[in-house]
């Protein structure tokens, strides 16, 4: 894979994103892929990524999804090539909008997904379903 497939594919990721098109992930993707979700009770495959977009457009329909910037370890001499995604998502919970930012891992073959998995700090969104505040673990004194 080539530095300018690598950004290529990137675009067509940040497209579906941007469009919420389930199909659109589903081209992404190798059918047996992994994703490896935080935010999910299990690894999906890639053949149910149309329908993990379709639940989390259902579930969290203010959801948006921000690019910030990516890097690609790609070459000749690896069958696999990898490409890091940072990103930030927001979402509306009743009259608070909260902001996290994350990162993927995309391990492609084919120019297309074989594994990902995404980092990404779920506490703040489990303490809002708790109904409690996230206090910081360290205060820093001003």
């Amino acid at each position: 894979m080539t530095e300018q497939e690598a950004q290529d594919f990137v675009d067509r990721f940040a497209a579906a994103w941007s469009a919420r098109d389930s199909n659109a992930f589903l081209a992404l993707w190798h059918p047996d892929g992994e994703l490896h979700y935080p935010f999910a009770n299990r690894v999906l495959k890639g053949s149910e990524i149309g329908m993990l977009d379709d639940l989390v457009t259902t579930n969290a329909p203010d959801l948006t999804w921000t690019l910030i910037g990516w890097w690609a370890l790609v070459g000749e001499r690896s069958r696999d090539n990898v490409i890091v995604i940072e990103w930030e998502s927001s979402n509306r919970y009743g009259e608070r909008t909260l902001r996290w930012r994350g990162v993927d891992k995309l391990t492609l073959r084919d120019r297309r997904i074989v594994k990902e998995v995404v980092y990404a700090d779920t506490a703040p969104l489990q303490a809002l379903r708790q109904g409690r505040a996230f206090d910081p673990l360290i205060k820093v004194p001003a």
